[in-house]
């Protein structure tokens, strides 16, 4: 559980559970000293990984079991009892609950159902992993994660195939040790793990000079122009000297990285830029873009092998239906991997699934011409252009998705970390902006800039090398005036220009509550955070 206490506090009251299992103290600690009242249906707490603290032990309000002693307590049930049990489940009925990110209101629980697994599941093996029982992948993320769970367990048992966990600390470094030891033959990224992958990758590129610079340039374009050929409708084939270049140095590359044996490589969850799957490409390392959510048990369009189209999401799932809403372009789509429902929320229910049995997705969407024309309804190749609940909607009525812009931003400037677009109900939009910096063993952001800031600083002049001393350097201002200028160029109308922006005081991190686990933007949040800083852009204007 990366969630703090009081955020396990609420799922665990929600979720009116009556066994909560923890791994070691770090966790156990949360529970320490809440009252019976505020947990009133919970039974008995399992902790495993350690033995239990016997001063937090002492401080639980609860029985608190090692697992070991835990199994003990059903050694007298007869097998009977346990298979009667299993007899009366139903395809219909609730498997597991996806608790949401919690970006627009309380955390709610996503029902899904044995049959939402089982299908879901069975549907990706049997068109797009392109798996047998061989395969093997790595787990890393969370696994009240929908992906985690839809991909990590589900498919992988229904294959027989084989799942490696990586170290508790993967996302802190050493994920891509235990890809090297694994080879995983299939890997799921979140966008932010792709991301650090290219920023250590073009770090290490800066090292190049004379012939091995002229090398990588001559073997990345190669693979550039591979995976654009490779690309749905473009024919396949390869590009003139491609296996050479493939031999000398991008096999070399995927080797380093532990993707040498993946037959496919994808992503979800959140945006990603196309320079970050442009720059894979480069690498001759095709990364497929997923849309899903966990109201459908994880996918519902998908890029898969031989049929993609960078920049965007893919096509529905086949089984299938699609439409886009008349009035607002939103998605709504239905199917057998359509959950249940929200749990004890039957009015957000309602809200989601309409009496025709469309989830509305809450995403504006476009599909292009590209059509499967065994998918019911839009069939082209789907691209998500904003979202509903956070489209900015300026005082001049102006529909702005913030996304959009911000993806510019970045792409202008590589020592952008991150950035958030404001402008609701404002005259004009304003920016926070932070720049890439190190992070400690907690992924709490620091002071000290990270490479690609410090490189940036070398090339504009700056002798900054914290980010307290960039925020105060005239140059670093001069950088990102003259970014966002670039990225204000790129915008379809005078309402999705940026006219002011300014430096947060520091960088966002899931920690401090601004990301959710899979890194998204919590956008209500930073607004809270950051009321003052941001009125403070607006003075005398309004």
């Amino acid at each position: 559980m990366t969630n703090n206490a009081e955020a396990c506090h609420y799922i665990t009251e929600h979720s009116k559970a009556e066994v909560l299992v923890l791994e070691g103290n770090f966790q156990l600690k949360k529970y320490a000293g809440i009252s019976k009242d505020k947990l009133p249906h919970l039974k008995a707490i399992v902790v495993y990984g350690e033995a239990a603290d016997p001063a937090l032990v002492a401080k639980c309000n609860f029985p608190v079991h090692s697992w070991e002693d835990f199994l003990k307590l059903g050694s007298d049930i007869p097998s009977s009892e346990v298979d009667a049990r299993a007899n009366s489940l139903r395809p219909g009925h609730c498997a597991s609950l996806i608790y949401t990110s919690g970006t627009t209101g309380p955390p709610k629980a996503v029902m899904i159902s044995h049959d939402n697994i089982t299908w879901t599941a069975q549907n990706i093996i049997d068109h797009y992993m392109y798996l047998s029982h061989e395969d093997r992948i790595v787990s890393y993320l969370p696994l009240s994660h929908i992906a985690a769970q839809i991909i990590d367990i589900f498919a992988i048992m229904q294959l027989g195939a084989c799942t490696y966990f990586a170290q508790p600390d993967a996302l802190k470094g050493t994920l891509t040790v235990t890809m090297k030891e694994v080879r995983p033959t299939f890997f799921f990224g979140v966008p932010r793990v792709w991301e650090k992958i290219e920023e250590k990758m073009v770090q290490i590129g800066r090292s190049n000079s004379g012939v091995m610079l002229l090398l990588a340039k001559w073997a990345k374009s190669l693979g550039a122009e591979h995976c654009r050929m490779a690309q749905y409708g473009n024919g396949g084939g390869a590009p003139c000297c491609y296996s050479a270049a493939n031999a000398i140095v991008l096999t070399n590359i995927k080797k380093a990285l532990g993707l040498d044996q993946a037959k496919g490589c994808f992503t979800a969850a959140a945006p990603i830029s196309t320079d970050t799957l442009n720059y894979f490409a480069s690498l001759d390392i095709p990364v497929y873009e997923v849309f899903g959510q966990s109201e459908c048990t994880g996918p519902h369009t998908v890029s898969f092998r031989h049929c993609w189209k960078i920049g965007t999401c893919g096509r529905p799932l086949k089984g299938t239906e699609s439409m886009l809403a008349p009035s607002t372009g939103e998605l709504c789509y239905r199917g057998r991997h359509i959950f249940m429902g929200y749990m004890y929320m039957p009015d957000k229910t309602a809200e989601t699934i309409d009496d025709d049995g469309f989830l509305h997705s809450g995403d504006v969407a476009e599909f292009d011409n590209d059509v499967d024309k065994d998918i019911v309804g839009p069939g082209g190749f789907m691209k998500i252009t904003g979202r509903i609940k956070e489209l900015i909607i300026t005082a001049g009525g102006e529909n702005v998705p913030p996304v959009l812009i911000e993806n510019e931003v970045k792409a202008a400037m590589v020592a952008v970390s991150n950035c958030m677009v404001i402008g609701d109900k404002r005259k004009f939009l304003t920016l926070l902006v932070s720049l890439k910096v190190e992070v400690d063993g907690e992924a709490r952001p620091t002071d000290q800039l990270a490479a690609d800031s410090l490189f940036i600083g070398e090339q504009i002049g700056s002798a900054a090398k914290t980010y307290s001393e960039a925020k105060a350097d005239p140059l670093w201002k001069d950088y990102i005036d003259k970014g966002v200028k670039t990225a204000n160029s790129k915008t379809t109308s005078n309402a999705q220009i940026v006219q002011k922006w300014t430096w947060l005081p520091v960088d966002f991190s899931e920690k401090a509550g601004d990301l959710t686990p899979t890194l998204k933007l919590k956008r209500s949040v930073v607004t809270e955070k950051n009321a003052a800083l941001i009125d403070s852009l607006y003075e005398g204007s309004e």
